[in-house]
């Protein structure tokens, strides 16, 4: 196989083997109502401070509107809090219920032991040389988004 099929088979496995492995983490007893949509929405609410709808909807690539539906499945699952700003009533806040808090809690962690797993056995080297060229894929994947 040369280097063209090795990469193109790697990337097209490895973005249908991180959705699975996250789809099956997700779905417990206790997150059994949410999607790998739905939970992707939550990691983009946060812990933070509430975020607007236009924020949240940047940090997923999708328009409100598109978030707006997702948005009020959430609510009604009782995932997130939907608040009219104090100053500027026209403004939606957004913000995790504690059962979304959970939620997000559960999904860094399933991220976080994915992570170690896959840098367990890399040398510091290749460590290194990973992290350079997926943060060169990330560049390349958030240009070509762009145009």
């Amino acid at each position: 196989m040369d280097t063209y099929e090795t990469l193109n088979s790697a990337l097209v496995n490895l973005f249908r083997d991180v959705m699975d492995l996250e789809e099956h983490a997700i779905m417990t007893s206790e997150y059994h109502d949410i999607t790998n949509n739905d939970m992707h929405v939550i990691e983009a609410v946060g812990l933070g401070e509430p975020k607007n709808m236009s924020a949240i909807a940047k940090l997923l690539s999708v328009t409100v509107g598109t978030l707006t539906i997702a948005m009020n499945s959430l609510v009604k699952k009782g995932y997130v809090n939907r608040e009219r700003g104090k100053e500027d009533r026209r403004v939606v806040y957004i913000s995790l219920s504690e059962k979304g808090k959970r939620a997000y809690q559960h999904h860094e962690k399933f991220h976080r032991h994915m992570i170690d797993e896959i840098l367990r056995d890399l040398t510091k080297e290749e460590t290194e040389a990973l992290v350079r060229s997926l943060v060169k894929l990330d560049q390349w994947f958030r240009r070509f988004q762009e145009d």
